[in-house]
């Protein structure tokens, strides 16, 4: 089988979502998917990466993963050239599990768990508002969700705050502003309503102590990026001075970011996305590394309907795992438009879809839609049969 085609869609409704097709010769597509920043990941995935795997065997996973770094990691191990390759391997396991008629979580070696723990993180799209009930009501919003059996959830009270000072400085009268969601919650629902905070690593620690110190008394489930990641020293300061568990990091991509986090002992939890980091393969290693510290892990996902399978797949396999983020805005509103994977909740989790591979079928209304943009890459491709690069300079027309 050799990969004949590199196709990426997007949709003008959902401009965040990049969905990836690597077809084959033996008629089997396979999905992939990364979010933001779409036009930086489309360029490297037709101008990069593309050009590497064409002609390529699609089950050579490790080997095709290994030869794109090798290319790629000049320019770091994250941003556009990692996403990319976080979606085209995700679409190599899903046609491996096609191939085989073997849902995904079997590839990885089989399930630790028959459900999937779950928090929601309250954004909005279409007719669900959660963002905007956060913000008029959060009690009302509390009770909602536990109303659809969602036992957790996450809102970022703090970070309109940030912009004037440059998360520099919070005064106590924006605290207490920022307490008000926290508190509702509190009143309305008890602690049925597990709370985690993001922070979005709006913040200098002398803020974050400060918010942690306000939060303490709320039984927060965990506070989420508190710094930017290239600060483990002042994060791990910060983990170590308060009661709150601290995620992180989403900005931290592949096994080897993740080291050195790992081995100061930065965070109690830490936080990992597929469709980010290098893909499913490298969400599994990474989970391996931090349940050598035992540490558990969380899985970002607020992305599609790719990304959220790939999730549950992943959170199935994996022995440490403490959550996967979730949104019910976008299960309930983007991925009916897209695809025939419907999520449901039951006692604060999530259900594993069967395959085969990801078990996500994207919907041919999809794929007809007026405001579909497609770019197709196809061809014999420039590096057929390699597996390293050696000279680059020697091999230059593939670079």
């Amino acid at each position: 089988m050799k990969i004949t085609q590199i196709e990426t869609v997007q949709w003008k409704a959902y401009p965040r979502l990049l969905v990836v097709r690597v077809h084959t010769d033996g008629g089997i597509i396979g999905l992939g998917e990364t979010v933001d920043k779409v036009p930086g990941a489309k360029a490297a995935l037709h101008g990069t990466i593309a050009p590497l795997v064409l002609g390529q065997d699609p089950l050579d996973i490790e080997g095709l993963w290994r030869f794109v770094m090798d290319n790629i990691m000049y320019h770091g191990y994250a941003g556009a050239e990692t996403r990319a390759l976080s979606a085209f391997e995700v679409a190599l396991w899903d046609i491996m599990g096609k191939r085989y008629d073997a849902p995904l979580y079997h590839l990885l070696g089989g399930k630790t768990r028959d459900e999937i723990p779950t928090y929601n993180t309250c954004l909005s799209f279409g007719a669900i508002r959660d963002y905007e009930a956060w913000h008029e009501d959060a009690g009302a919003l509390a009770r909602s969700l536990i109303a659809d059996e969602i036992t957790a959830l996450k809102i970022w009270p703090f970070d309109r705050f940030s912009e004037r000072s440059f998360g520099q400085r919070i005064t106590l009268a924006e605290i207490d502003l920022g307490l008000i969601p926290v508190k509702q919650i509190r009143d309305a629902v008890g602690d049925q309503m597990e709370i985690g905070i993001e922070c979005h690593f709006r913040w200098n620690r002398v803020s974050m102590e400060r918010i942690a110190r306000a939060l303490e008394p709320y039984n927060i489930l965990f506070l989420e990026d508190v710094m930017p990641a290239v600060y483990p020293d002042e994060i791990k300061t910060l983990a170590d001075r308060t009661s709150i568990p601290i995620v992180g990091s989403e900005l931290l991509m592949t096994r080897w970011q993740l080291r050195e986090w790992l081995v100061k002992q930065v965070s109690q939890i830490v936080m990992t996305d597929p469709v980010w980091n290098g893909g499913i393969a490298e969400t599994r290693k990474i989970a391996a590394l931090a349940e050598t510290f035992g540490i558990p892990l969380a899985l970002h996902n607020v992305a599609g309907p790719i990304c959220h399978a790939a999730c549950m797949h992943l959170g199935a396999h994996i022995p440490n795992l403490f959550y996967v983020e979730s949104a019910r805005a976008f299960y309930r509103e983007v991925f009916p438009a897209l695809s025939e994977l419907s999520p449901t909740v039951a006692d604060g989790h999530l259900d594993i879809p069967e395959g085969p591979g990801l078990g996500v079928k994207l919907l041919d209304s999809a794929l007809e839609r007026a405001d579909i943009m497609r770019e197709v890459s196809e061809g014999e491709g420039l590096a057929s049969g390699r597996r390293a690069m050696g000279d680059h300079w020697a091999v230059e027309e593939i670079r």
